[in-house]
């Protein structure tokens, strides 16, 4: 197989080669599969492992495929919004996020009342009659308690017939609320978003004329529905189009951190297309999956960060055959370190949950940026013996370590290990009290000789970031220079939020960035002025009341099926 790749608007021919392992079956997908197809790709010398499963089990085997040069891709989760719902935390994995593209698929909702609002539908097939039909909401078609979200069995038909359905989306799939309403009798589907998934659209390629549309144009709807004595609606199919702005957003299904394994290892470490792709699909069913849908094709749009996974595996793959010297660390990181956060016009990329700016748990590093990826300017490596001491820091045991190595190693008594020593990108700076946090971080040229000096970005006066040196001179190609970054904290002046900022190193053509990422532990809150208190038991109850108050501010964004 031959793929283009274009550097500098000059397109050249790649080979490359497409092996495909099987390691899920309808029971599941078994760890001793996993195993071994990570280690028959590692016989057959791939240079390259998109898999989008999560697990111990795939951290173990991408061990192995690091050690050996190979780059492991794999899909962050799609248990977002919620926060801390990352998998594949592991340093030596690439967790890749989803972000929306700028192509959408028009569906409109119309009304009675001459309202219309627009959702997303793949349906094709007959249009619905040119006139509004009588329109009518789930809950009060059926006797379950739960019968506004359309489960199987729960829709009477006699007071769905000819009629447009309003489901709200949650528990049972999108799709399969459009087979309910069918099979009750209606015509047509309006699909609304709840809280838990707010404005995020996703198409699916119903069984009958619908559209999903998002939070606040679902509860418009909702009220005219119910209020309205005679409420009549239509479903209109619009096609595709281009060009859609923002793009890219984050997913709202895309997970999220921070990291609750190794909170000093900022996850996921970058987002790339995962919302409404084009995808090969099986021939054995439709393109909705369920068993009662008789269309077949060969192509299909999915949504998931198991279509964002493959997209930095491809890119990867561009990077190998640029850089085939490139070590599989070298590569991913230069996708981190040279990806966007900000749009064309300087805003920040947006989280769809909310219409508000995504931060580094949502997007990491930032959207994947192929054309300043190839030339980075300076990358970070990180190589086995890194990891191993990564395992020290952890406190593994020599057992514990060779489950995930497959050696035996065991860690020196005499050093001192730390997390933050790790040759990371990408600053996770978890503070419980006032004074210095250090690290230190080594980058090597591969744009040759150059002057690069340091920007740094903050959100917050709270902690004093300090870059030495500010300026890295580099006389030739593979040198390497290391820096130091201080964070000094004055714990009066505890935060009550996360905050972000960035450190930036340009020569004037690259710019290498290292987002940072700011919490405030528990521990410190208790000293702070937010909750001064005469025993420890008043700050564990007052936390408690905190974070009471702060999941319910917070609980739009969490997702329940």
């Amino acid at each position: 197989m031959k793929s283009i790749r274009d550097v500098d608007n000059i397109q050249y021919l790649i080979p490359a080669r497409v092996a495909v392992y099987k390691v899920c079956w309808e029971g599941g997908c078994f760890s001793s599969d996993i195993l071994a197809a990570i280690d028959k790709a590692i016989d057959d010398n791939v240079n390259i492992l998109s898999m989008s499963l999560g697990g111990g089990t795939v951290a173990i085997g991408a061990f192995a495929a690091m050690e050996r040069g190979i780059l492991v891709s794999c899909s962050a989760g799609n248990s977002g919004p919620s926060s801390s719902t990352l998998s594949n935390v592991a340093p030596w994995i690439t967790t890749v996020g989803a972000g929306t593209i700028d192509r959408d698929f028009p569906a409109v909702a119309v009304f009675g009342n001459g309202k219309n609002y627009s959702g997303v539908s793949l349906f094709k097939g007959d249009a619905l009659p040119d006139k509004t039909l009588p329109f009518v909401y789930a809950g009060n078609a059926s006797n379950a308690a739960n019968g506004n979200l359309c489960g199987p069995g729960t829709l009477i038909p006699e007071k769905v017939k000819g009629k447009i359905v309003m489901c709200d989306r949650g528990v049972n799939a999108r799709v399969q609320k459009g087979e309910v309403v069918k099979a009750a009798g209606g015509l047509g589907m309006i699909l609304a978003n709840t809280a838990e998934n707010g404005e995020e659209l996703v198409a699916d390629a119903h069984l009958l004329p619908a559209t999903a549309v998002g939070e606040k144009a679902g509860d418009i709807i909702r009220h005219y529905v119910l209020t309205d004595p005679n409420p009549t609606a239509s479903v209109l199919i619009r096609g595709t189009v281009v060009n859609v702005q923002p793009s890219p957003v984050v997913a709202a299904f895309s997970s999220r951190g921070p990291n609750s394994i190794t909170p000093d290892i900022l996850k996921p470490d970058l987002i790339a297309p995962g919302v409404n792709i084009l995808a090969g699909w099986t021939g054995s069913k439709g393109p909705t999956g369920l068993a009662s849908d008789a269309r077949r094709v060969e192509f299909n749009i999915i949504s998931g960060t198991s279509m964002s996974c493959p997209h930095v595996s491809g890119l990867a793959a561009l990077l190998k055959s640029v850089h085939p010297e490139w070590i599989p660390a070298a590569i991913r990181l230069a996708l981190m370190t040279t990806a966007y956060k900000t749009y064309n016009d300087g805003k920040p990329i947006l989280d769809v949950t909310m219409g508000k700016p995504s931060t580094l748990f949502e997007h990491g590093a930032g959207h994947v940026s192929p054309t300043t990826a190839i030339n980075p300017g300076l990358i970070y490596d990180l190589t086995t013996v890194d990891y191993l001491g990564f395992l020290c820091a952890l406190n593994y045991t020599p057992s514990q370590i060779t489950s995930v190595s497959r050696r035996n190693y065991t860690c020196d008594p005499s050093k001192s290990y730390s997390v933050a020593d790790l040759n990371y990108p990408l600053f996770a700076v978890n503070i419980d009290g006032s004074g210095v946090f250090k690290y230190t971080r080594t980058v090597t040229s591969v744009g040759g000789a150059g002057s690069y000096s340091v920007k740094v970005n903050s959100e917050t006066t709270d902690v004093e970031i300090l870059v030495e040196p500010a300026v890295l001179n580099f006389k030739e190609v593979n040198e390497k220079k290391s820096y130091t970054v201080m964070f000094t904290v004055n714990s009066s002046k505890a935060s009550r939020s996360n905050r972000f900022g960035s450190i930036e190193w340009s020569d004037g053509k690259h710019v290498v960035a290292s987002p940072i990422a700011i919490s405030w532990t528990y521990a410190l809150l208790c000293n702070s002025s937010l909750f001064q208190s005469k025993n420890g038991m008043q700050c564990v109850i007052g936390l408690y009341l905190f974070s009471l108050c702060y999941l319910k501010k917070v609980n739009i964004l969490w997702p329940q099926g």
